[in-house]
């Protein structure tokens, strides 16, 4: 394949997934589909057991077309056979985990009164929110949906916050249970994010001790506690263990809520995907700049795929040929023409790196191809090709 393109390792996917529920037993699984929504790695996920959190009728669309996805696929070809695709499952209630195969969240509160009767129509009975304004349109369009009150938290130690962008005030969220029963909606519980990359096991405990002060504000028992995801993985630094979070949720629900304590969800996406993915690229050229500095440009950027490369927010562990020859400081940018296509401002690359030299970026499973800008500079999508283990095949 000419091009950049990512490698998705559908064993690696199946076996973060499994990490997580053994360090997680007792939650709902809702994985993110935008962090890498490839109808292959959507399967797997399902027939692994898990529910799915979704953004938009788009994505709902795509899960409900999942059917006999063939190895090797491709991110933009349709699927060849219309059999069923996953089902939206049951949104209320506790079943055996096994049950919630394919249940959909609608975690995203900014979406308009169309979309939302076109989940409900869909079958999805469970919504997160965080206004008055999105509680009226799920009540005129998805009557009777469950719903989940997101509170705005501590995101420090996470290297993407959302920047207030979702999440009410506790005494918001005390309003908005209480408004929801009075709409006709069930107020099934209270959730939160702590921001994408945390690093700070100590964000989930605080937030829970936050959800736990609107329960008993409000007056009524949550039946479930969505922690939301950000569990982090490493690039060039080290994290904590997905055993390490878990405990401390596990922990802090123990001590906020010492009486019934809530049902579990989480919504992981880089968690379940980034290390699954390597992205393959290509050297385009290497020079000394009039900066005095040596640029590296890649056949991919910021546009192609790297948009978290923003701020070095992500910094991805980079292979070449070279690896373990002599090293110095490099611009290293992608190709289009816009200035700010800049991926890291100095890093250390071999100084034999030349043209044409293939480069990995690895555990790039996650916000990548589903970052990738279709039409900037003619750039097509991002290629995904999706391989198993030898044993599974």
């Amino acid at each position: 394949m000419s091009g950049p393109y990512l490698e998705m390792d559908l064993g690696v996917v199946r076996a973060r997934y499994a990490e997580l529920r053994e360090a997680l037993p007792e939650a709902r699984v809702f994985y993110a589909v935008k962090a890498n929504p490839e109808p292959a790695v959507l399967r797997a996920l399902a027939e692994a057991g898990s529910g799915f959190d979704v953004a938009s009728p788009g994505e709902i669309a795509l899960l409900d077309g999942l059917a006999g996805i063939p190895v090797g696929c491709q991110t933009g070809r349709p699927p060849e056979t219309g059999l069923a695709g996953v089902p939206a499952g049951r949104q209320t209630g506790r079943p055996t985990h096994a049950g919630f195969a394919g249940e959909r969240c609608y975690a995203n509160p900014v979406r308009k009164p169309a979309e939302v009767a076109a989940a409900a129509a869909a079958g999805v009975r469970l919504f997160v929110t965080d206004s008055a304004e999105d509680l009226r349109v799920l009540a005129a369009n998805a009557p009777g949906a469950a719903v989940l009150v997101r509170i705005a938290v501590d995101e420090a130690g996470s290297a993407t916050p959302f920047g207030g962008k979702f999440g009410c005030a506790e005494e918001e969220a005390v309003r908005l249970l209480q408004d929801a029963a009075r709409h006709g909606l069930d107020p099934a519980g209270v959730g939160f994010h702590v921001g994408s990359q945390q690093t700070r096991p100590a964000a989930w405990a605080d937030a829970i001790a936050g959800a736990a002060r609107v329960a008993g504000r409000a007056g009524m028992p949550i039946r479930l506690l969505d922690v939301g995801g950000g569990f982090p993985v490493p690039y060039r630094e080290p994290v904590p263990g997905i055993a390490e979070y878990a405990e401390v949720i596990r922990d802090a629900v123990r001590r906020h809520f010492p009486g019934r304590a809530p049902e579990l969800a989480v919504e992981p996406g880089r968690l379940l995907v980034a290390e699954a993915g390597t992205l393959h690229a290509e050297v385009v050229r290497v020079s000394r700049r009039h900066d005095g500095r040596r640029w590296v440009y890649l056949d991919i950027g910021r546009y192609g795929g790297l948009a978290e490369t923003e701020g070095e927010a992500i910094g991805y562990r980079l292979a070449t040929p070279h690896d373990g020859g002599p090293v110095g400081p490099a611009v290293l940018a992608g190709p289009t023409c816009d200035g700010d296509d800049m991926l890291y401002r100095e890093v250390p690359l071999p100084l034999a790196l030349r043209a044409g030299d293939p480069v990995r970026l690895l555990a790039a499973g996650a916000y990548t191809a589903s970052y990738a800008s279709v039409g900037f500079n003619g750039l097509p999508p991002l290629p995904v090709r999706c391989t198993e283990p030898v044993a599974a095949r």
